[in-house]
């Protein structure tokens, strides 16, 4: 399947920057080339040098949370790498409990 390169450099110009990084940094193994190098442009034109792009990779793989594979676990809210790992049960409707599960959550979004 062909990637739509314009919708690609369309959701790339309204991405944060801290976003891009993620992507260009943790999650490269996940994405195409071609979206990579749309990436990687957009970074440059937002005044961002290799590097920062390899200083924010050195932190987040301080931090990120991968499984046994090497794939960074996602946040259970959101789309950034997770940092934390807790238990808690899958609910039905949000409401009944039906079996106890992990959970990972990025940094803004872990429980206190």
């Amino acid at each position: 399947m062909r990637i739509n390169l314009e919708r690609v450099r369309d959701n790339v110009r309204q991405a944060a920057t801290e976003d891009l990084l993620d992507r260009a940094t943790i999650y490269r193994e996940e994405m195409e080339e071609e979206a990579l190098d749309i990436i990687e442009r957009e970074l440059q034109q937002r005044g961002v040098s290799w590097d920062a792009i390899a200083e924010h990779e050195r932190k987040r793989r301080e931090e990120t949370l991968f499984d046994s594979q090497g794939i960074p676990l996602k946040c259970h809210r959101c789309h950034r790498p997770a940092a934390v790992e807790t238990r808690g049960w899958h609910r039905l409707w949000g409401v009944l409990p039906l079996f106890p599960r992990r959970f990972a959550w990025c940094a803004e979004h872990k429980p206190r």
